[in-house]
């Protein structure tokens, strides 16, 4: 497939794509352009139940075959990722807006996170329990918990997914994913190889649509026996509650407000580079973004001046033209929100160093941001803006940073600069925070534990901690008579 090529995309129920019900479809719309690109099969209710059927008749196959053969499968489907990476981060990049280079990063760590999951998932063992009785024999067994329900949102709308699906596979449970409306041909992708490398029918399921009905649903379906979810926080809370009362895990990883701290001895350079290219990256649209930048006093100028050098090298445009390294923003949404957090930060105080405006007539680009002198009242040292807008305040002493980096109820990530053993340790105990990077940008390998604390959700999506909320422990006691 060329880059100029775009399909539609249809539902994946029970090893089938199709049409849903109706025919119902919703537009897909180029972000670079403003132009509707291709349709996206909404499901009604009767696809919802058809794919929460299957996923029942899929769990029963996938929990009796064994790791080895799920993992084979996993290493399959990730095989063909890398094959067709070129055609799947083209797509990305049509419907989602970011650089081609960033679309094709986040398909191949799709490719390395199957392969990471379906090697540790053959070592989810069980334990033998030395008994009190002589006579009785204990152990205990790890068991797939059941049909899985997934909301993953637009950001990164294969990586998001892959997380999910592999934890899920890997642990013998069957996925069901709605994945998101406005990116919907990539993630599509990704099941895609799955279905060719020869999953069962009903163990891998994809559904689109309205996205409240969609969750009401197979959150409350019986059928279903974990939900995790990738999102705002306001969501996560509902879905959490949805879960919560009918007994349902869940695994929830929402939004943050990265703080960075730029210590006194900081090297400058390397906090502009790896903080300044995380900032930018996807044009700011990231969970684990840095966006709260509070730099040391006795710096602040210097880092504030080659931070916005940083932004203003960067070159914009449709993220499928060579060079490009700053895409549009995802939707309309993002620019309206963008502007009233300029606006609110210029009305309260705030310097603009760079950017803080919509950029040309078409698509939704908006000016790589740089504000200094930020307000701790102003909106964006309190919300977390989820665009391209760095904003720095400065700090006399360590103890004052770390304070206000945990002000907020948000912990996702947290990012530092120093070149003092002590001030790492100071700030690896303090800062209350599920990711911690010092001295580099994120770096969410599949091996390492992937969430957040406080309002930033529960559980991980990374590590063999990743694992638990899938498994269900069985306690087995057996009597010798």
């Amino acid at each position: 497939m060329s880059q100029g090529q775009y399909r539609d995309t249809q539902l994946f129920i029970d090893g089938q794509w199709r049409d849903a019900e109706g025919g119902a479809t919703l537009d897909v719309v180029n972000p670079a352009t403003g132009l509707v690109i291709g349709k996206v099969a909404r499901a009604g209710l009767r696809d919802l139940e058809d794919a929460a059927r299957a996923a029942q008749a899929g769990f029963a196959i996938w929990r009796r075959t064994p790791a080895h053969e799920r993992a084979a499968l996993m290493r399959k489907a990730a095989g063909l990722i890398r094959e067709r990476i070129e055609e799947i981060a083209a797509l990305m990049t049509r419907e989602q807006g970011k650089p081609l280079a960033e679309a094709r990063i986040e398909v191949g760590a799709a490719a390395d996170v199957l392969e990471w999951f379906a090697d540790e998932g053959r070592r989810t063992y069980g334990r033998i329990v030395p008994p009190r009785n002589p006579n009785a024999q204990q152990w205990v067994l790890k068991e797939p918990v059941g049909p899985v329900a997934a909301f993953t949102p637009w950001n990164f709308p294969v990586n998001q997914v892959v997380r999910k699906l592999s934890a899920a596979l890997a642990t013998g449970c069957s996925f069901i994913v709605k994945a998101p409306e406005e990116t919907p041909a990539s993630p599509a992708e990704l099941i895609r190889a799955f279905a060719d490398a020869g999953v069962p029918a009903g163990v891998v399921g994809l559904v689109y649509g309205d996205p409240a009905q969609i969750s009401q649903y197979l959150v409350a379906h019986p059928v279903i026996r974990k939900i995790t979810f990738t999102g705002s926080t306001a969501v996560g809370k509902q879905l959490a509650s949805l879960a919560g009362q009918h007994m349902k895990r869940a695994t929830m990883e929402l939004g943050g407000h990265a703080p960075v701290i730029v210590a006194e001895d900081a090297d400058v350079e390397l906090a502009v580079q790896a903080a300044g290219g995380a900032k930018y990256r996807n044009a700011g649209q990231v969970c684990i973004s840095p966006t709260r930048f509070l730099v040391h006093s006795s710096i602040r100028e210097t880092f504030t001046r080659a931070l916005v050098a940083h932004a203003e090298r960067l070159k914009i445009g449709d993220g499928l033209t060579p060079g490009t390294t700053l895409g549009p923003l995802a939707n309309a949404r993002r620019v309206s929100a963008m502007v009233k957090v300029i606006d609110d930060a210029r009305a309260v105080g705030a310097k603009i160093e760079t950017g803080g405006e919509r950029l040309g007539g078409d698509g939704n680009f908006f000016a790589p941001t740089v504000l200094s002198d930020v307000p701790l009242e102003a909106d964006v040292f309190n919300n977390e803006p989820f665009g391209p807008v760095a904003a720095i305040r400065s700090f006399d002493r360590i103890e004052d940073a770390i304070a206000e980096a945990n002000r907020l109820p948000f912990g996702l990530a947290g990012y530092a600069f120093t070149r003092s053993v002590r001030t790492v340790h100071a700030l690896s105990q303090a800062l209350e925070v599920g990711m911690l990077w010092i001295n580099q940008g994120a770096t969410p390998w599949p091996e390492m534990p992937f969430g957040g604390v406080k309002d930033s959700g529960y559980g991980s999506e990374g590590g063999p901690e990743a694992f638990e909320p899938y498994l269900v422990s069985k306690a087995v006691t057996v009597l010798a008579v």
